[in-house]
C-alpha cells in the first residue's frame, strides 16, 4: 500500500536526524544505502527502507540514444525496451509473462536519450523469483528474424503516432537544428529513415545488444522492504556468471555554437502555435555552480511563480502555459523554454516577453527570498517525492545512469546552498546569449 503523505514526511523527518551528528547539511538522501560493484563490473544499489513488504526493481542500463553514433543506426536503444520482452530459451515470452503475471507486478520500461530503464514493482516474497528472470533475460535474451521484424515494424508504428503530436514534432526538428554533430541530434525514437529500414538490421541488432548489455553497463537499483545482505548474496549467484564486454560509443563532442540558429515547422494537423527557445548548457556536473545555477534560474525566470507566467498566462491569457527545463544530461544539454501560444499574431510578442526575462536577469540577479524559497521547494519536493520504494527509485533513476550511483544527489543539494543571487546572474551572462540559442515555432495547417 503506498503511504500517505503526511505518513512519509514523518519517515523522512525521523531518519534525518540520524545522520545529523556526522553531516549536519551534507545528507539530503534520507535512507541507508547499500552499494556493491560485482567482479564483472555490475553495480548493484540497495535502499532498505520501511514499505510494508513492497520492493522497486529497477534494472538501469546506462544507454539510450546518447549512444546512437552510427550513420543509419538510430532507435536501437528504444528498439530493445520492446525487444527486452521476448523471452528467453528458459523463459520464452508467454512463459515469462505468466511469471510476472502471477507475482502480481507491474512490470514496464522506457528509453531516454542517456538511459534505459527496466522496472518492476514486487513484493518481498517475489524477490528471488524477480533477480531469476531478470538476470535470464539480461544474459539469455533471444530472439528470432521474424520477431525482430515484427517488432520493428511496431517501432515504426509508434513513430508514426507520435509524430502526429505537435510537440513531438518541434522537438525532433529542434533537436535536429540546435545539434549537427552530437547524439542529441536525434531524438529517442531515432531518424523516420533508420526506423523504416530497421526490418533489414537483424544482425546489427544483435551486435548492439552484445556491446551494450553488458554488466559494467548496467546498474540494479533495488529499493524497499529488503535485507541487503540476503539480497545481495542472490545477486551475486544468478548474475556472477554475466560476461563483461561492453564497448563504448565513439560520439563526437558538438562543436561551439556561434549564431543563432532558427526552426520552423509547418504542422498539418490542427494545432495552436508552440514557440521553443532552447540555449546551449553544459553536461550535468553536481558540483558545477554555474550549471547549477541555470537550473535555478529556469525555475525562477519561467516558472509558476514568476512575473511572465503571472503576465502571459494569467493576466494577459495570451499562451496556454510557459515552462523552463535546464535539463540533465551526461553530455552538454539544453536549457529548453517553450509555451503554447493561442493567437498566431502574437508569437513574436511572446518572443520579445521571452527575451525581456533573459535581459532582466543578465543586468540584475534575482531577489535573495525568492531563491531561498525556491531552494527550499526544491529539497522539500524531493524529500516528499520518496514515500514509496518506486518514488526513490524513479526520482534517482537518471542520475544513477548519468554518474553511476546517487552520491550526486547530496552533492547536488550542496551546491543548491551555495547559490547566491549574483550566481545566478552569473549564469543567465555565460547561457543566455543569441549565439548559443535555437528558436522554433510550430503553426497548425489548418
Amino acid at each position: 500500500m503506498k503511504r500517505s503523505v503526511i505518513a512519509a514526511l514523518v519517515l523522512l523527518l525521523c531518519s534525518i536526524p540520524a545522520w545529523a551528528d556526522e553531516e549536519p547539511m551534507k545528507r539530503v538522501f534520507p535512507y541507508e544505502t547499500h552499494r556493491h560493484t560485482l567482479e564483472n563490473g555490475l553495480a548493484v544499489i540497495l535502499v532498505p527502507m520501511p514499505s510494508d513488504g513492497l520492493v522497486a526493481y529497477w534494472s538501469i542500463v546506462r544507454t539510450g540514444s546518447r549512444d546512437e553514433y552510427e550513420t543509419g543506426r538510430t532507435g536501437f536503444a528504444h528498439f530493445f525496451e520492446h525487444m527486452m520482452f521476448q523471452g528467453t530459451e528458459a523463459y520464452p515470452q508467454a512463459e515469462y509473462n505468466a511469471v510476472v503475471t502471477k507475482m502480481g507486478a507491474d512490470a514496464n520500461a522506457y528509453t531516454t536519450d542517456d538511459l534505459t530503464a527496466y522496472h518492476m514493482g514486487i513484493t518481498v516474497e517475489d524477490l528471488e523469483q524477480t533477480i531469476k528472470i531478470e538476470s535470464d533475460r539480461f544474459q539469455n535474451l533471444a530472439y528470432s528474424e521474424g520477431d525482430f521484424r515484427t517488432e520493428a515494424g511496431a517501432v515504426y508504428g509508434e513513430y508514426r503516432k507520435n509524430r502526429t503530436n505537435p510537440f513531438f514534432a518541434l522537438y525532433e526538428a529542434m533537436c535536429e537544428e540546435a545539434y549537427g554533430t552530437h547524439t542529441y541530434g536525434h531524438t529517442t525514437m531515432g531518424y523516420e529513415k533508420d526506423i523504416k529500414a530497421m526490418p533489414e538490421m537483424f544482425e546489427y541488432s544483435q551486435s548492439f545488444f552484445a556491446r551494450y548489455y553488458r554488466p559494467e553497463n548496467v546498474v540494479l537499483f533495488i529499493a524497499g522492504d529488503i535485507e541487503p545482505q540476503a539480497t545481495l548474496k542472490m545477486i551475486e549467484t544468478h548474475y556472477g556468471a554475466w560476461s563483461p564486454g561492453y564497448v563504448q560509443p565513439k560520439i563526437q563532442a558538438e562543436p561551439e555554437q556561434k549564431a543563432e540558429r532558427h526552426v520552423e515547422v509547418k504542422y498539418d494537423g490542427q494545432s495552436l502555435p508552440i514557440l521553443w527557445v532552447a540555449y546551449k548548457a553544459d553536461r550535468f556536473d553536481p558540483a558545477g555552480k554555474q550549471g547549477v545555477a541555470l537550473s535555478l534560474l529556469a525555475d525562477l525566470a519561467f516558472g509558476e511563480t514568476s512575473p511572465i507566467h503571472k503576465k502571459l498566462v494569467l493576466d494577459e491569457q495570451l499562451v496556454e502555459f510557459i515552462a523552463a527545463d535546464a535539463g540533465m544530461n551526461r553530455d552538454p544539454g539544453l536549457l529548453d523554454i517553450y509555451t503554447r501560444v493561442k493567437d498566431p499574431a502574437k508569437i513574436d510578442y511572446v518572443l520579445a516577453e521571452i527575451d525581456k526575462v533573459v535581459e532582466r536577469y543578465r543586468q540584475n540577479p534575482p531577489e535573495a527570498q525568492r531563491l531561498a524559497d525556491l531552494k527550499s521547494r526544491l529539497r522539500y519536493s524531493f524529500l516528499m517525492n520518496l514515500d514509496t520504494p518506486d518514488r526513490v527509485a524513479s526520482s534517482l533513476a537518471r542520475i544513477v545512469a548519468i554518474t553511476g550511483g546517487i552520491e550526486a544527489v547530496d552533492e547536488l543539494y550542496e551546491t543548491y546552498s551555495t547559490i547566491t543571487p549574483e550566481d545566478v546572474q552569473g549564469a543567465a551572462k555565460h547561457y543566455l546569449v543569441p549565439a548559443r540559442r535555437t528558436v522554433g515555432t510550430l503553426k497548425g495547417g489548418r
